[in-house]
């Protein structure tokens, strides 16, 4: 990436100068509130702060993060792949007898309307024992116990035999540019781990009369498409029945009834069998669909719950769903040129050109299909590893018959690229979610009324703190 700009010095206040990560404490920072508080009140302050994206500016958020690290000693590192794409980065020193690990957020959001919303998406909200906001679950509640943790670990001076680092960053929702690609690319030194946690995993799936917790070890690839039909043009008054309109239409309904072939993965297979080793009754027809491909589609139909259901198919094959239209701009004249915009997410093992042949065996010669943007799966090799298994045994300590399973997801995350580093991937912004709350975690994502139990984030905190402390103290 070309034209990136670090914060200069004394760019804002000089309150917000900060220079190379350190961690000597302030001697006047000698309390904070618990942990739990602490994550409230940052993850509450945090979605307030619109940061919807585009245009995104979340350097509201990394300054606002930024002061609350340095009322402890902390002194973090403000850059910006753009203006206003501001990311931060701080580091807590350890012993250097292990290698670094890296926690990380986003501080972009989806857009929200209002109007479909109980309450208003940043308020910020405390409401039915939920904080409300566009970003409650994806992801500043992760920004802000991360926070929490550092400042802990400030405050209390914590000597560990691993550096800490938090990146909070910019642009993930829009394909991560100006965030942890940008950092990557251009800051490498400052985010190099040997693990890293981010999201998408950690929360409660209730399925049965089982709790479980899936940890993200494998993501799909992103393969953002532009499909283009052309026709000749003419006169409104005059209709053409094969129209680039008419028959981008036709493509439109196409790829709208067409389910993409199946393609089994170990990540899959490995979750649903954990699954039905606990509930055999319900998911018993899942695993046994794994060895006949050509059923495996009707998977979904067994699921309980529509949101489940997407999930479940999502993680069976490429999928490619339409978002952006565009055709003509004048009502009288029949336009020579339609397109339509695919997002499509490859599973492990496929790659783009497996995508684009699977389209256009659904839309046909006549559609012409370019990448605009793509990046391939993420997968943790192998799954187990001290992280992976710390994290299993603090989930199930605390919730006794929960089940800690790795997983697959269909969406990307900062994982893109910061696994580019070496950095083993595990997706854990653990949140608890009680199964009669009426909150489906699949929902919150990019959904109306995005919400986090306020008890759910303190259980969250608590666990994730002792995975840090625990993968960061030498055996």
């Amino acid at each position: 990436m070309t034209g990136a700009a670090v914060v200069p010095p004394c760019a804002a206040a000089p309150a917000l100068c900060y220079s190379d990560a350190m961690n000597e404490p302030s001697s006047a920072a000698t309390t904070i509130p618990s942990l739990a508080d602490d994550a409230r009140r940052l993850c509450q302050a945090l979605l307030r702060m619109d940061t919807t994206n585009p245009p995104g500016n979340e350097r509201v958020c990394a300054e606002y993060l930024a002061e609350s690290l340095a009322e402890v000693g902390y002194l973090p590192q403000l850059l910006e792949g753009a203006p206003n794409r501001t990311n931060l980065v701080v580091r807590h020193r350890g012993t250097g007898k292990l290698p670094p690990l890296l926690l990380t957020a986003h501080l972009d959001v989806v857009e929200a309307d209002p109007t479909k919303w109980r309450r208003p998406p940043f308020s910020g909200d405390e409401f039915e024992g939920c904080l409300w906001g566009r970003g409650a679950i994806d992801m500043k509640n992760m920004a802000a116990m991360c926070t929490a943790i550092m400042r802990r670990l400030a405050i209390t001076r914590t000597v560990l035999d691993r550096d800490i680092i938090f990146a909070a960053v910019a642009d993930e929702e829009a394909g991560c540019d100006l965030g942890s690609r940008f950092l990557v690319e251009q800051h490498r030194s400052l985010v190099e781990a040997e693990y890293a946690i981010g999201e998408a995993g950690g929360f409660s799936l209730h399925l049965g009369d089982t709790t479980f917790y899936p940890v993200q070890v494998a993501e799909k690839g992103f393969c953002w498409i532009r499909a283009r039909v052309t026709g000749e043009p003419g006169h409104g008054s005059l209709p053409r029945h094969d129209s680039a309109v008419t028959r981008l239409g036709e493509a439109l309904a196409a790829l709208g009834r067409t389910s993409l072939p199946v393609h089994p993965t170990s990540y899959m297979a490995d979750f649903v069998d954990a699954v039905r080793a606990r509930q055999p009754a319900l998911l018993q027809p899942l695993v046994r669909l794994l060895g006949r491909p050509h059923l495996l589609a009707r998977v979904a139909r067994l699921v309980p719950g529509a949101s489940i259901a997407r999930s479940f198919s999502a993680l069976l094959s490429n999928t490619a769903a339409a978002t952006v239209v565009r055709a003509g701009n004048k009502t009288n004249v029949i336009p020579g040129l339609a397109e339509f915009e695919i997002d499509g997410r490859t599973l492990p093992g496929q790659t783009d050109d497996d995508l684009l042949r699977e389209l256009r065996a659904v839309l046909g010669p006549d559609v012409e299909l370019t990448v605009m943007k793509s990046a391939p799966p993420i997968v943790t090799e192998p799954v187990a590893s001290p992280l992976f298994d710390l994290i299993k045994h603090e989930v199930e300590h605390r919730e006794p018959g929960a089940v800690v399973v790795p997983y697959l997801i269909p969406g990307f995350t900062d994982a893109k690229y910061f696994t580019q580093t070496g950095a083993r991937w595990y997706g854990f912004s653990p949140v608890k979610i009680d199964k009669g709350s009426g909150i489906k975690f699949a929902d919150m994502f990019h959904g109306h009324d995005e919400r986090i139990p306020v008890a759910g984030l303190a259980w969250g905190v608590e666990v994730l703190d002792a995975v840090v402390r625990g993968i960061s103290t030498s055996r």
